[in-house]
């Protein structure tokens, strides 16, 4: 993908969130927090049978937060626990910049988070929901 792809995916996930909704039915939330910038969410799923069946995320953040996790609930939501996991694994990884080019398609639409790794201030919007889904999943998975 081009740098202008990415940063397409990207917008179109900030303004155009598709999870960004209250979930009345989740069985789990939890909540994030970025002290460093005041970005906040709560994550909420649905889980079931081991599987994510739906998910959804509020509160307030910058527009790689937003995305960030917009885009980790696209990739997360149909998939078992332990899948998840994994995918937030290689997030972890691709954040960190040891990613492989294998390990990168997994994270589809997410590897427009790839340079993030570069811009040290920005990481802890990107990580924000992905380290609340860690968490929620080690709590309730």
């Amino acid at each position: 993908m081009t740098d202008n792809l990415y940063n397409e995916v990207l917008i179109d996930h900030n303004l155009h969130p598709i999870h960004l909704h209250e979930l009345p039915c989740a069985t789990c939330s939890n909540a994030g927090l970025n002290p460093t910038c005041g970005d906040s969410l709560t994550l909420n799923l649905v889980i079931r049978d081991g599987v994510i069946t739906d998910g959804s995320y509020t509160g307030v953040g910058c527009a790689i937060s937003n995305a960030s996790a917009d885009i980790m609930l696209d990739l997360v939501i149909g998939r078992s626990v332990d899948d998840a996991k994994h995918i937030g694994e290689l997030f972890s990884k691709m954040i960190s910049g040891s990613i492989t080019d294998e390990e990168l398609e997994t994270l589809e639409e997410a590897g427009a988070l790839q340079n993030i790794s570069r811009m040290p201030a920005r990481v802890k919007c990107a990580t924000l929901g992905w380290k609340t889904l860690e968490k929620l999943l080690d709590e309730n998975g």
